[in-house]
């Protein structure tokens, strides 16, 4: 999944993946439906397709969330499997420096368990050892600098994007971060008491792993939620966040020094192997004024201790069991309620995939994408576009002045499908297979160099941020371009010589879905060029934010927890998402019906066109989740929980009532002054 520090919009919240209802399915098939019969199509369509499979696929206790998604997840990380396997195996054969090499060592050293855990602690003493040194704000300022460039972002993060107000070119972003709860929330509202004490029993644990006693590990423990909660109430929420403009503050250095007179800019850029030029973006300037008074008043002990805890926590999975386990029954068993750790080789898979992913990638597309699914794949992305083109041309409620500007933003779309054109670079990554910290280290470091040297060049619109393997989609506003990673275009998306009903109602829908995000409440203010510019008449911008309000109710209605009526969704947290999952629904509908005109209905299963287009659509929402881990979503996730997604979109057009037959009153019928038309 791409960077959460970065403006991208995507499909899914994880990089997560799918697979069929019911037995696998060959890429000549389609959609073999599997409907609860007990349950009208009108009333819950999202149980009329999907209860028999939820039903026939318990979740497994190494998830927190089980669906179609996550099911091919796991065929894709089967496929993974077997080359980083091959690789750990072939590694002394493999030409010295090559990527097969560098991943085969990279997952050799994941796997050794033994020295891992005979290491137990060792591996962070260092960095340890140098925060125990610091005696003044200086020697902590300093620290900071040095462990940024080594690939941590302790306190805030600092990356490459490019520029708002001219996205031709890279430049730097400083952003707010440094909390280790979910969000600014968790550290001040009643409601999450029972999870602050249980983080900061996971803190002093951390603490008494590295040889603290227990009262001075609790001291520090305390210390360290105080510090975050000073920080947390100068971070802008998740909603805040989705705002362009809290986004983006472009200062000079001067003027950044300004906010934090307590941490030179120029210094860091300079530890960083950075120049910004004219400036950088401080993005969230109240939190890194926050940040800077932290520097002039907390104590230095205090530092140290908030600084020791990130580094044990952020090492914690690369160490032995002990401190794995720790870090499993907070973040995994705690907050997400996942009642088991997944296995060592999995665990060891992300690793090489948060190492070398693109890597892992170039050596994925060779056995698992052939050529004829990316034909068929472009074919698909056609009539998907021309489709919006029409829909856009057509528009009632847009004056000619803004559908103008629309359509000259659609047709600088680029579409990229399966890989990168230019594959990465990995000279210079230097691994060596016995240690696993080390590695990762060195693979951290190697990576938050490559990102850092774009600062400053042009932005490569063919770039990509999400792996080939991901079985994900984005849309990226800043370069305008949509994204279909190899690992999405297999069934239920894609079947290369499947049904048009089951291809348009899967892949069709995603790259309808990411080509809408570009006319979204954030994507809509950016222009074709990638710029944050606005390119709306007023009145326009009022009736679009009338039609999206509307969708906020829709999405603030719906409680996805029986035990937890109180909980609903969040609209605006996840208004983007479901504007696209609405507008490339209809989409793709239309370019179905366009690619199917004058074609006799194939009625396949029992099941006209439409109502497999529908069908295929919803299937892939099909999932299970722990209430703990809904119930973080709602508070996180920029993605409505998959009831509502697989519900939502159809439930507001009219075409849907049609192929079902539906009839006012009905559940999945939207009464016509509540539904939603956006595009």
């Amino acid at each position: 999944m791409p960077s959460p520090t970065r403006q991208y919009r995507h499909l899914l919240a994880l990089a997560a993946a799918a697979a069929l209802h019911g037995a696998a399915l060959a890429q000549t098939a389609g959609l073999k439906p599997d409907v609860d019969t007990s349950v009208s199509p009108c009333a819950d369509f999202n149980a009329y397709v999907n209860d028999r499979w939820v039903a026939a696929n318990p979740l497994p206790a190494d998830k927190t969330r089980w669906g179609s998604f996550d099911k091919l997840s796991e065929q894709s990380r089967e496929a993974q499997r077997k080359i980083v396997e091959a690789a750990d195996q072939g590694a002394e054969h493999a030409r010295p420096g090559s990527i097969e090499q560098k991943i085969g060592w990279l997952y050799r050293s994941a796997m050794d368990e033994s020295r891992i855990e005979k290491l137990g602690a060792e591996p962070i003493k260092p960095e340890l050892n140098s925060i125990a040194a610091l005696q003044t704000e200086a020697d902590v300022v300093a620290w900071l600098r040095k462990i940024h460039a080594n690939g941590q972002s302790i306190g805030f993060a600092f990356y490459a994007g490019a520029d708002y107000k001219d996205a031709r070119r890279q430049i730097g972003f400083a952003r707010q971060g440094g909390l280790g709860l979910p969000t600014p929330d968790y550290y001040g509202k009643p409601e999450y008491e029972a999870v602050r004490k249980a983080y900061v029993a996971h803190i002093a644990k951390l603490f008494e792993l590295t040889g603290a006693a227990p009262d001075a590990a609790a001291a520090k423990a305390d210390a360290v939620l105080a510090f975050e909660t000073k920080l947390a109430a100068a971070s802008l929420s998740r909603v805040e966040l989705r705002n362009p403009k809290n986004q983006y503050n472009f200062v000079t250095v001067a003027e950044a020094d300004k906010v934090t007179p307590h941490f030179e800019w120029a210094a860091y850029f300079k530890s960083q192997g950075v120049k910004v030029d004219k400036g950088f973006s401080l993005s969230q300037p109240k939190f890194f004024a926050a940040f800077d008074a932290q520097l002039a008043d907390a104590p230095v002990a205090q530092w140290r201790d908030y600084l020791a805890f990130h580094v044990i926590d952020g090492a914690s999975t690369y160490l032995s069991k002990a401190f794995e386990d720790e870090n499993f029954a907070f973040y995994d068993k705690l907050l997400n309620g996942q009642p088991e750790m997944s296995p060592r080789w999995k665990r060891a898979l992300d690793a090489v995939n948060g190492a070398m992913g693109e890597g892992l990638g170039q050596l994925y597309v060779k056995d698992y994408f052939p050529p004829e699914a990316k034909a068929r794949a472009q074919e698909l992305v056609v009539n998907v576009r021309a489709a919006l083109k029409e829909r856009l041309e057509k528009l009632e409620w847009m004056s000619p002045e803004t559908k103008q500007r629309a359509l000259e933003k659609w047709a600088t779309f680029l579409p990229k499908i399966g890989y990168p054109d230019k594959w990465r670079n990995w000279d210079g990554l230097k691994v060596s297979g016995d240690d696993f910290y080390g590695d990762m280290r060195a693979a951290r470091a190697f990576n938050r160099h490559y990102s850092l040297a774009k600062i400053g060049k042009p932005t490569d619109r063919y770039e990509w941020s999400m792996t080939p393997q991901t079985v994900n989609a984005y849309y990226s506003p800043s370069t305008n371009t949509i994204n279909f990673p190899a690992a999405i275009l297999q069934p239920p998306f894609f079947y290369a010589k499947g049904d048009n009903a089951s291809n348009y109602g899967g892949i069709g829908a995603v790259i309808g879905h990411e080509s809408l995000h570009g006319f979204d409440d954030q994507g809509s203010q950016f222009d074709g060029q990638g710029n944050n510019a606005n390119w709306w008449t007023t009145e326009d911008r009022e009736r679009f934010d009338q039609r999206a309000a509307r969708l906020v109710a829709q999405a603030d209605d719906y409680a996805p927890l029986a035990d937890h009526p109180d909980k609903h969704a969040n609209g605006k947290l996840t208004l983007g998402e479901n504007i696209a999952d609405l507008g490339g629904l209809n989409v793709a509908l239309d370019a179905l019906l366009k690619a199917d005109a004058g074609k006799p209905d194939p009625m396949l299963d029992g099941f006209s066109r439409e109502q497999r287009f529908f069908m295929n659509f919803a299937s892939v929402w099909a999932s299970s989740i722990r209430d703990q881990a809904q119930l973080l979503r709602l508070n996180t996730d920029p993605h409505a929980p998959n009831g509502f997604r697989a519900t939502a979109a159809p439930s507001n057009m009219p075409a849907f009532a049609q192929a079902f037959s539906c009839k006012a009153g009905d559940p999945m019928v939207r009464a016509e002054d509540k539904r939603v038309v956006i595009w």
